[in-house]
C-alpha cells in the first residue's frame, strides 16, 4: 500500500527561472540513470524476494518508495525552474509568449531548450516529462532485474554511481545555490543507497560468483594479454589479487601459442586455483541445493498469501476487527 505525503523529502528551491538546466534536469526524471528507473528497478527485483528474504522486500520496498519521493523532488524542481514559462505558454492570447519573458537571457534559452526537446514545451506546457534530455521517451528497458540478489544487487550499486555521477555533473551546470543544495541532497542518497546494497550483497551466503554453478577454475585465474606493447600489470593480472591465500592470477604472456599448446583450452591444467574441477562441480550443486531447500522453507506448500494482516482495532464509526489470514509463508 502506498499513501503520499504532501511534504516533500526535502524542501526543494531554486532562486529563479531557469529553462536551460529544467531541460538538463530531465535526465533524473524520465533518463536511464533517473529516479524512475530506480525506483521502478528496485520495486521489480523486491517480487522475486518477497517470501524467500523478506529482509531484503523490504529493503528493496524501502529504496523504491524513497526513489519515489527523489523523482517527486526532481520534478518539483523542474517545474519551479519554469516557472514564467509554464504560465505564459498556457495563454493562447499571449501571441509570442516568448517575449512576455523577463528578458533575453531566459528568452534564449527557452528557444535553445526548444530546439534541443521541442515536445517539452510543445506537449507538456511546462511540466516535466518522462524523457531524458534529448526527449527519448522512458523506457521499461532501463530496468534490470534478474530474479537473483546477487546479480540484482551488483546491478543496483551499478544504478547508485551512474545516478551519483549524473547529479555531481549537473552541479556544476547551475549557479542556483538552492538548486545546488537540493542537487546534493540527492546525489548523497545515492552514496547512502550505495552502501546498503553492498551491505546487503556481503551480508549473502556464497555471493560470489553470482548464482550458484561455479567458474571452471581452469580458466577461473587466466589473463590473457590480448594487445601488443608494453605490459601493464596491477592486482588485476598479478599476484593473488582478490583471490584467497595460497591463489594467484595466472599470466598468459603469448595467448596464441597458449591456445596451440593447449588445444584450445581443451587440455590446460588448473593453473593459480587451489580447487580442482569436481570441488568446483560439487561446490556448485551444493549452493543449488542449500538454495533451494531455502526457498521451500520460507514459501511452504499449500495455501498462500501476499500479506500477513494482525489482528488490528478499527477506530470511530464502522468500528471492525480483522482477523489475521493464514500465514504468508503458506505453512
Amino acid at each position: 500500500m502506498f499513501m503520499h505525503a504532501k511534504e516533500l523529502q526535502f524542501n526543494a528551491r531554486v532562486s529563479g527561472p531557469d529553462a536551460r538546466f529544467a531541460s538538463l534536469l530531465l535526465d533524473q526524471f524520465g533518463g536511464p540513470n533517473g529516479e524512475l528507473k530506480a525506483a521502478m528497478q528496485y520495486f521489480v527485483q523486491a517480487f522475486g524476494v518477497r517470501q524467500t528474504m523478506p529482509d531484503k522486500y523490504d529493503m528493496l520496498m524501502d529504496i523504491a518508495t524513497e526513489e519515489l519521493s527523489h523523482l517527486e523532488i526532481v520534478g518539483a524542481t523542474i517545474t519551479m525552474l519554469l516557472d514564467g514559462v509554464s504560465g505564459e505558454i498556457k495563454n493562447a492570447e499571449a501571441g509570442n509568449w516568448m517575449d512576455l519573458l523577463r528578458g533575453g537571457t531566459e528568452k534564449q534559452e527557452v528557444i535553445h531548450m526548444a530546439m534541443t526537446n521541442p515536445a517539452f514545451l510543445s506537449e507538456s506546457g511546462g511540466a516535466p516529462m518522462l524523457t531524458d534530455v534529448n526527449g527519448v521517451p522512458w523506457t521499461a528497458a532501463y530496468v534490470t532485474a534478474n530474479g537473483d540478489l546477487t546479480v540484482d544487487l551488483r546491478s543496483d550499486i551499478a544504478a547508485e554511481s551512474r545516478a551519483k555521477i549524473v547529479y555531481e555533473r549537473l552541479i556544476q551546470f547551475t549557479d542556483d545555490p538552492y538548486v545546488k543544495e537540493t542537487l546534493g541532497f540527492l546525489m548523497t542518497r545515492e552514496i547512502a543507497h550505495f552502501q546498503m546494497f553492498a551491505a546487503a550483497l556481503e551480508s549473502l551466503p556464497s555471493n560470489f560468483p553470482p548464482g550458484s554453478l561455479q567458474g571452471d577454475p581452469r580458466y577461473t585465474h587466466s589473463y590473457f594479454n590480448m594487445s601488443d606493447g608494453a605490459d601493464a600489470r596491477g592486482p588485476w593480472n598479478e599476484g593473488q589479487g582478490p583471490w584467497a591465500a595460497g591463489e594467484q592470477w595466472e599470466y598468459i604472456s603469448n595467448p596464441l601459442a597458449h591456445v596451440i599448446d593447449t588445444k584450445g583450452e581443451t587440455d590446460k591444467p588448473v593453473v593459480g586455483s587451489s580447487r580442482t574441477i569436481e570441488e568446483a562441480q560439487e561446490l556448485g550443486k551444493q549452493i543449488g541445493r542449500q538454495r533451494e531447500e531455502q526457498a521451500l522453507k520460507m514459501i511452504g506448500s499449500g495455501s498462500n498469501q501476499w500479506s500477513d494482516y494482525p489482528q488490528t482495532k478499527l477506530e470511530g464509526p464502522g468500528e471492525a476487527l480483522v482477523e489475521p489470514g493464514p500465514n504468508p509463508t503458506g505453512s
